[in-house]
């Protein structure tokens, strides 16, 4: 397969600037920009907004899509339902509050402006972290609410709903092998398309939940001893840590037992730890890109996602350009196809998510992304290019 590339903006730059449809996509227009991907944030959440209004929002858009050419690629979870525990609640009134008056409603919207879907709106309370067996039940929750958003979705006529992928591990998928288990599972339960939204700096926190190996316990454990000092170490559940902060002030002949101790703890909890390749946005990539319709891209320096934008000094010390990113979208479409996965994707809309400070002068706004656009355009100078020919051109740069 060969997939259709796309360059596509998300308006949260324009949030509480350019709030009209006819003012974000006059925008984009100016900018050489054809698709845009709609965020709840700017002025479109099913949670705020009315029924009313939210009708006349679509019908501006589509009024505004005919008069600049500028077409909603896919709409978008927000910073509202991001900010809550949502599909994974644990009281169920919530979880169907969420599932069936905000992404029910929001696919509708998306079915109505001819545009896909992408979302984030869960998260894993801690109490539930702690608790395998209540883990296990949440999580099961979860595959099965996105199946029934999978087929939902599908009887809308949305091509390829996704879910965003993240970085810690109360907000899953946040591991590479994570991803492909809740990708089968959907797909299982559902027999729909259903998909990963790939983030270019969701690749930021792993690295700090990494299983620590036994002899690094004991290391961390005996600098403790020495200086008197309690530092942090992530060992998972809060049973282990008790035991690891009694083993620091414990005897020399009592570390083995607890060392042991806290290692049969940690294979109690997989869930809780990545693994060093979950930390390379690349290997993502490589792995999952054939199954991302939509690729958020930010920015990076590696240890913070902050949606930074593509200009000059950003790049000088970020971790994300075209080449890599493109090469590394080619491996994923020459992977031998997995098992139980849905079918790949034909088109991929790689999306700049970039946001704006409170406090930036709305010139410095439009600048940051009119660097960012030309940057990519490098890359995707026209869309629908195959990813065949956006590899071809890489040689005559």
């Amino acid at each position: 397969m060969d997939p259709k590339l796309y360059l596509v903006v998300d308006n949260c730059f324009a949030s509480k600037r350019w709030t009209k449809p006819a003012e974000w996509m006059t925008l984009l227009q100016a900018m050489d920009i054809a698709y845009v991907e709609a965020s709840a944030d700017n002025e479109c959440d099913p949670l705020y907004m009315s029924k009313e209004y939210l009708e006349n929002w679509v019908r501006e858009v589509n009024v505004q899509t005919d008069k600049t050419g500028v077409k909603v690629a896919n709409m978008y979870s927000g910073h509202g339902t991001y900010t809550t525990l949502g599909l994974a609640h644990h009281d169920k009134s919530i979880r169907d509050r969420i599932q069936h008056e905000w992404i029910y409603p929001m696919a509708n919207i998306a079915a109505s402006v001819g545009a896909g879907l992408g979302f984030y709106c869960h998260a894993f309370a801690d109490a539930t972290l702690q608790i395998p067996s209540a883990y296990k039940e949440r999580e099961e929750d979860l595959y099965a609410r996105l199946a029934e958003i999978s087929v939902h979705c599908r009887e809308l006529g949305i091509r390829a709903p996704s879910v965003e992928q993240m970085y810690t591990p109360h907000q899953i998928p946040w591991t590479i092998e994570g991803s492909k288990k809740l990708l089968r599972e959907v797909f299982r339960k559902s027999a729909s398309p259903f998909y990963l939204t790939l983030d270019t700096g969701h690749q930021s926190g792993q690295h700090k939940f990494r299983r620590p190996e036994i002899k690094k316990i004991q290391q961390e454990a005996e600098r403790n001893r020495q200086d008197g000092t309690l530092r942090p170490l992530w060992v998972g559940p809060y049973a282990a840590y008790e035991l690891f902060v009694e083993m620091c002030m414990s005897p020399i002949h009592e570390q083995t037992a607890y060392l042991n101790r806290i290692n049969e703890l940690m294979d109690d909890y997989p869930y809780l730890f990545a693994e060093a390749h979950d930390s390379d946005t690349y290997r993502w990539i490589e792995e999952l890109g054939a199954y991302s319709p939509i690729v958020h891209l930010q920015q990076t320096t590696g240890t913070s996602s902050a949606h930074q934008p593509f200009t000059e000094a950003c790049n000088k010390d970020g971790l994300i350009f075209g080449e890599p990113l493109l090469r590394a979208l080619e491996k994923a479409y020459k992977r031998p196809e997995e098992a139980g996965m849905p079918p790949r994707c034909e088109d991929i809309y790689l999306t700049l998510e970039i946001f704006s400070g409170t406090s930036e002068s709305n010139n410095d706004v439009l600048r940051k992304m009119e660097a960012s656009i030309m940057y990519w355009r490098q890359y995707i100078p026209r869309d629908g290019l195959k990813l065949s020919e956006a590899i071809g051109l890489l040689g005559k740069k």
